[in-house]
């Protein structure tokens, strides 16, 4: 009981809403939905999540090919954006636009790769050809950080600063619903997919509950596994 006091509203909840009063052919959903915290994980706001819906069988995908030139760059020993959803497929340029030099890598199940050392005023480019999440550093400066969300549905939404999701057009039918949320472990993530079905009207799909023991602060090490040296100033 105890716990349960101290989560606020531990729900995420999944309403599906259509207008008219008759379900037509291709008829598509607005789908808004939520995610709720314990109030000392979240003092400010909701960390970063994202939600996507993953057709199944019989349910007509939406095509997600990528048509844009995404790009991460590296400005001030940042990562800009922090978050970046592309297709399966995209290729991702790495400008650095630093005076000096960096080393973007990622060892995670979505993308592994290590760019090297690279110099002011130049890119390179990766190639992400698999679902998965991305989680991108500098083996140089351990304070960058970003993450590359790849995804094969174009279903997907990104929470605002209160943990709320809305995502329009969705064609009824049935989806594996996935959740991404920063500070959040992977098998704990997985845990908290599950199978949805969509249909015109409205309708409670479930419930999600995030524990406070689930957020962690992002923690990471260098590209050789070992810790960062943070008395050692950079060289580069």
């Amino acid at each position: 009981m105890r716990f349960a006091r101290d989560m606020v509203g531990m729900t995420l909840t999944l309403i599906v809403a259509i207008s008219g009063s008759s379900a037509q052919p291709n008829a598509t959903v607005a789908v808004s939905m939520r995610l709720s915290f314990p109030k000392a994980a979240t003092r400010h706001s909701a960390p970063s999540a994202v939600l996507w819906l993953k057709p199944l069988q019989d349910t007509s995908p939406a095509p997600f090919l990528p048509e844009h030139r995404y790009s991460l760059v590296q400005k001030n020993r940042m990562f800009k954006p922090h978050l970046l959803i592309i297709p399966v497929g995209s290729v991702v340029q790495f400008p650095n636009a630093d005076p000096f030099f960096h080393n973007v890598f990622s060892l995670f199940d979505g993308k592994r790769f290590d760019l090297g050392l690279y110099e002011a005023g130049s890119t390179k480019s990766v190639t992400f050809s698999r679902e998965g999440v991305s989680y991108i550093f500098c083996n140089i400066h351990p304070e960058m950080s970003a993450v590359i969300l790849t995804l094969p549905t174009v279903l997907y939404a990104e929470a605002n600063l209160g943990g709320a999701f809305r995502l329009a057009n969705v064609p009824a039918g049935d989806y594996d619903l996935h959740i991404w949320i920063e500070g959040v472990a992977q098998p704990d993530l997985n845990r908290m997919t599950r199978r949805v079905h969509v249909e015109p009207g409205s309708g409670d799909l479930g419930s999600v509950p995030v524990p406070a023991a689930l957020l962690k602060p992002p923690t990471h090490t260098n590209m050789f596994g070992q810790s960062y040296d943070r008395d050692v100033k950079p060289t580069y």
